[in-house]
């Protein structure tokens, strides 16, 4: 068989740079390219920056007129809204001794001593050491100074019974310890309780209205009336001192809660003979709601202010809902429930069911705050017996101390600082 022709290295460069030689008509275009370059370089620069430039000024604009209608539809956010972020109400509670507790009872002169556990006796701190960690994100960290520049001149107020007061006295502990002593202020006029923060122009504020509607348990002090009554249609008597308000948050479940009917007065309250008729409570609760957001739609500028209202709270007053004492309740819980599914049975479903029903059909913009099942985890966080009696305890409480336990209200700091947190979220990271 005939070998093919060896080839040297020499003969093979050869070749490689016959092959490689460019064409003189090439060589003659890429000169007169390059040359005109040269020459009216400049003038491509506008021609061709200006359709670069004109194409991305579209584009912003756009981006802006987006977000600028976003901001016209939820004031105060900051951040742009996202379907696809995750739900910061579902996620677990993580230990957190760095960050945790946002502040000291003891400097926070505003805690009402019903909420004051450590200078009531409670033996432990742990309960203020939780913090709240969503499911794939993280909260925003509470930002003082944010908030109050965003209340600048503006009104902040939380309406409803003592476990929105609560949530009122955690904003205002929050946001206290960057003001100046005597900078801020507070004040009560009957069902109003007004804290001024004096160089922002700003206040934040707490209205006594534990149905929202006109009710016999409107006394911010005297209200403990075992048979309650509720004025259909009162909104009105309460919300004339809501109106020019910036943020509002409301809350009104626990004041409900006393047996599978309740009293609806159809006439007034100075009528001498009142015309009561008794409901289902999901449908009188359902007439509050409705009257809430009939009054938000009426008086709120959702260009320029925020609505929320704040779930029910949740309490602990039987452990036998969470595998404990048949006899028990929150009293000497000092760990959380670790169940993800724990529902107890002082928690009405029908309730929330009712809110999602009138909330869904509603176009009011308003946010929902969904903290009762993260707080259905804290048990440990009750004010139990540290705090201020009403009345001085007798013999037989005393021996027993499960039968004046308070398994309603929380401890601050603790759970309602959380909260205001997620409030906050809302608020500019909708």
């Amino acid at each position: 068989m005939k070998q093919p022709p060896s080839s040297s290295p020499s003969s093979s460069s050869s070749a490689l740079l016959r092959k490689g030689r460019l064409s003189p008509y090439l060589i003659t275009l890429l000169a007169f390219i390059l040359f005109v370059t040269i020459l009216y370089g400049e003038d491509f620069r506008c021609i061709f920056g200006a359709q670069f430039d004109s194409r991305y000024t579209s584009n912003y604009q756009t981006i802006s007129s987006t977000i600028k209608k976003k901001g016209e539809r939820l004031a105060f956010a900051i951040g742009e809204s996202d379907e696809k972020k995750c739900d910061v109400f579902s996620g677990r509670w993580v230990w957190d001794e760095e960050s945790r507790p946002l502040y000291e009872e003891s400097e926070c002169p505003y805690i009402q001593p019903q909420l004051t556990c450590q200078e009531h006796g409670r033996p432990d701190k742990d309960y203020q050491h939780w913090r709240w960690q969503p499911h794939g994100c993280d909260l925003p960290s509470f930002n003082a100074t944010l908030m109050l520049e965003s209340l600048r001149g503006k009104r902040m107020m939380f309406v409803g019974d003592s476990l929105n007061r609560g949530q009122y006295v955690s904003m205002v502990c929050l946001l206290h310890r960057i003001i100046p002593e005597n900078a801020k202020s507070m004040e009560t006029f009957g069902s109003l309780t007004i804290f001024t923060a004096k160089d922002y122009n700003a206040t934040v504020e707490f209205y006594w209205a534990p149905f929202l509607l006109e009710s016999n348990s409107d006394d911010a002090v005297v209200h403990r009336i075992s048979d309650r009554i509720v004025r259909k249609g009162s909104i009105n008597k309460h919300g004339k001192h809501w109106k020019g308000v910036d943020i509002i948050v409301f809350n009104t479940y626990l004041w409900w809660m006393t047996g599978l009917e309740f009293n609806i007065l159809q006439g007034s309250f100075e009528d001498e003979e009142k015309d009561i008729v008794r409901l289902p409570t999901e449908d009188a609760y359902r007439m509050a709601m409705r009257s809430m957001l009939r009054w938000v739609k009426k008086n709120m500028d959702p260009k320029k202010t925020r609505v929320f209202f704040t779930s029910m709270s949740p309490s602990h007053g039987k452990s036998i809902d969470w595998g404990g004492n048949p006899n028990g309740n929150c009293y000497n819980e000092t760990s959380m429930i670790q169940d993800p599914e724990y529902w107890g049975s002082d928690t009405r479903k029908s309730i929330m069911q009712v809110i999602g029903e009138v909330f869904r059909k509603s176009k009011v913009p308003i946010t929902f705050l969904n903290i009762t099942q993260l707080s259905s985890y804290r048990k440990d966080a009750h004010t139990s017996i540290y705090k201020k009696q009403w009345s001085p305890l007798t013999p037989e409480q005393i021996a027993n101390p499960v039968s004046y336990a308070d398994c309603v209200h929380w401890c601050l700091p603790g759970l309602q600082d959380t909260w205001n947190e997620l409030l906050f979220s809302k608020l500019f990271y909708p």
